[in-house]
């Protein structure tokens, strides 16, 4: 795209945030309004209009244009990410609300590990434009799916809107800004990983691919033992030692260069994201659990807006430290450097939920 479009790769940034921005708000309000209306007919909505900007996005002319389509995909991207949690936690037992949320969060990483290895194909054989239209049979079949499934409304009791009041149950807040945090850190791999693979180690898109996905498939992996976890011992010791994890696999990264091992390389990427899997089950089960049923979607939309309002603000920032530095630095410096402050932010948020672990244990303890 930066070639394409002939802008920097620092740029390319906005390529994301316009996206990640727009369905980080979405996602709290179309889960606050699946609640009203039914979360199925929410989640439609937003499978259709990706659709929308899938098409509109292979067709970019210019790179407004494909930021423009990125705006409209994170419109339907957050009405599908703010009821997916609801849909999932209102179909399972409270004692089973872990397992239920890991396989939601196993299935959305093993997309994100699925989809940069295929796009490396794409890129490699067809083009970048080939991304967007790829996924166009997918949804389409996604969205024939969804008119199988009931349009009922939410949980039980009366239906509201989510209150400010509704923000500030239990270990909510602390759990969100933990996620702020930990998404904030883990997007310095999304972002930077790929030129580091591709300029510095010097692998086509296709093997870059592969080996980044190793990110992904770390959450994947990772998220349906946390999620028994979370049941079985509740959710502070899982959601703990998965920021340790993830501060660590970002540690590593943050001291490689063109010539570090391979291997550290892999474990790395595959140990961040395993901590990432390990951390958001176990947030999200609290963030779930201190809801009632009735506002389910709100608090699925909650959980993915902190999370996104941090990998925006992660991807700004990180963005900025690595497009300052390199100039005057060079590659490796900067994209060191980049890391350095990612792990400085997950440890920092490993700090807090230490200080926090009673309170997240009362919250966590297995009903």
């Amino acid at each position: 795209m930066a070639t394409a479009f002939a802008v920097p790769p620092e740029t390319i940034r906005w390529v994301i945030i316009c996206y990640t921005g727009v369905y980080a708000l979405m996602a709290f309000a179309g889960g606050a309004a699946a609640d009203l209306v039914g979360h199925v007919r929410v989640f439609r909505i937003g499978v259709a209009l990706t659709a929308v900007a899938f098409l509109a996005g292979a067709l970019a002319p210019s790179f407004g244009w494909l930021l423009a389509a990125r705006v409209v995909q994170g419109f339907a991207g957050g009405l599908v990410y703010g009821t997916a949690p609801g849909i999932v936690t209102l179909a399972a037992a409270p004692d089973r609300r872990g397992r239920a949320l890991g396989s939601l969060n196993a299935a959305i990483a093993l997309g994100l590990a699925l989809g940069p290895l295929a796009a490396g194909v794409l890129v490699d054989v067809f083009g970048w434009r080939a991304v967007f239209l790829a996924r166009l049979p997918l949804a389409a079949v996604v969205f024939a799916a969804t008119l199988a499934l009931p349009t009922v409304r939410g949980g039980q009791g009366s239906r509201r809107l989510v209150a400010l009041a509704d923000l500030r149950r239990g270990p909510v807040p602390v759990a969100c800004a933990l996620a702020f945090l930990a998404q904030a850190g883990i997007f310095a791999i999304w972002l930077l990983a790929p030129f580091y693979l591709i300029e510095r180690r010097g692998f086509g898109a296709a093997l870059a691919g592969a080996i980044f996905t190793l990110t992904p498939l770390g959450t994947t992996i990772a998220a349906p033992l946390a999620g028994r976890a979370a049941d079985r011992l509740g959710a502070a010791a899982p959601l703990i030692v998965g920021l340790a994890l993830e501060a660590a696999g970002l540690g590593a990264l943050a001291v490689a260069d063109s010539g570090t091992p391979l291997l550290v390389v892999v474990a790395a990427l595959f140990a961040a994201g395993f901590g990432v899997g390990m951390f958001q089950v176990p947030m999200m089960t609290l963030v779930m659990g201190a809801f009632p049923s009735g506002l389910q979607g709100a608090a699925g939309g909650l959980t993915f807006l902190s999370r996104t309002l941090g990998l925006v603000s992660g991807v700004a920032v990180l963005a900025a430290v690595f497009a300052a530095r390199r100039p005057v630095a060079g590659f490796d410096a900067a994209f060191g450097d980049a890391f350095l402050v990612a792990t400085a932010i997950v440890a920092a948020a490993t700090l807090l939920a230490l200080t926090q672990v009673r309170r997240l244990r009362r919250a966590a303890e297995p009903r």
